[in-house]
């Protein structure tokens, strides 16, 4: 049975009693009030109708009291239920009191009906409320665990779902923590190698400039060097240039001198014959001709020597003295 159903057989068991109270209030009220006015003063036949009301109100109050109670899971004590059965057998008694001052048995069975069913309905709509309040209690309680269960259910949903939701941020922070360390060393390795690079570098680098400077440097002894030697060589050159230029002169001078002398002695054997008795060949006229002419001598003697005239020994001299003009020219020439 669920909550619903509870509620609905509550409602009935409530439309019920209050049915059977409101028949058997009116019903009461219809049968005491002749009674009470049979038995009051004419003049306060008028109150008559009070009585059984007070009694049914006292009814009422004490089913619905009872109901309240019954619903809240209290226990109002003996008192209620002294008024309960007080109201009750009072309702009975003003019901069957006509009758069965009468002796009408009938008339006492009849109207005892009411009255009857209100006192067990009172009581039985208290049984029922009580059991119903217990079954809604326990209903509640169940409902009331079950909905504990289901909150520890989901607070325990929620804390695995925090701590794994911890428990990944953990997890996901440890990962980008490694991530971190990792591109950290990642970057660490990196710039030393790059480091470690850029100095292997600046070492070729310095080694090359170092093979440079040496290859420079060796080049630059090699290319003194070579300039020495050159220099030498050229020294050694020039020295035997000039070596050979002044043993050429010497020979030069020495053949010279020795065509001078030999010159010299054949012009002295030319000239030391004496006067010609006899005209001499052109040849050795001519041989004359020079001899006396680079000895100085007079156009005349040297006429006399080879026995030519004077006008032809004359002619020689002047192509000796042109002969010797052009050489000098030539000499200048050459020296400039």
């Amino acid at each position: 049975m669920n909550a619903d159903q509870i509620r609905s057989a509550e409602r009935a068991l409530s439309a019920g009693t209050w049915l059977i109270v409101a028949g058997a209030m009116l019903y009461s009220i219809l049968t005491v009030t002749p009674l009470a006015a049979a038995h009051t003063p004419d003049r306060w036949r008028w109150t008559a109708p009070i009585l059984p009301l007070v009694v049914d109100a006292a009814v009422v109050i004490v089913v619905r009291l009872d109901a309240v109670l019954a619903r809240l899971g209290g226990n109002g004590g003996k008192w209620p239920i002294a008024l309960r059965w007080m109201t009750g057998c009072m309702t009975l008694a003003l019901n069957v009191a006509d009758s069965a001052l009468k002796n009408d048995l009938v008339g006492v069975a009849v109207h005892a009906v009411a009255p009857l069913l209100l006192i067990v309905t009172a009581e039985t709509g208290l049984a029922y409320r009580r059991a119903i309040a217990k079954a809604v209690n326990a209903l509640e309680e169940r409902q009331q665990a079950e909905r504990e269960a289901r909150e520890r259910a989901a607070a325990q949903r929620r804390e695995d779902a925090a701590r794994r939701a911890r428990e990944e941020r953990e997890h996901t922070a440890a990962l980008a923590r490694e991530q971190r360390e990792h591109e950290a060393r990642m970057a660490r390795e990196q710039a030393e190698r790059e480091e470690r690079a850029r100095r292997e570098e600046r070492e070729r680098e310095q080694a090359r400039e170092r093979v440079d400077r040496e290859e420079r440097e060796r080049a630059e002894r090699e290319r003194e060097q070579l300039q020495r030697e050159h220099e030498r060589r050229e020294r050694e050159a020039a020295e035997r240039a000039e070596q050979e230029r002044r043993e050429r002169l010497e020979r030069e001078r020495r053949d010279r001198q020795q065509r001078e002398e030999q010159a010299a002695r054949e012009r002295a054997a030319l000239l030391s014959a004496g006067p010609a008795t006899e005209k001499l060949t052109e040849d050795r006229a001519r041989a004359v001709a020079h001899a006396a002419y680079v000895e100085g001598l007079p156009v005349r003697a040297a006429a006399e020597l080879c026995g030519w005239s004077v006008g032809w020994v004359s002619a020689r001299y002047s192509d000796l003295r042109e002969s010797a003009v052009g050489v000098s020219a030539d000499l200048a020439i050459s020296g400039r």
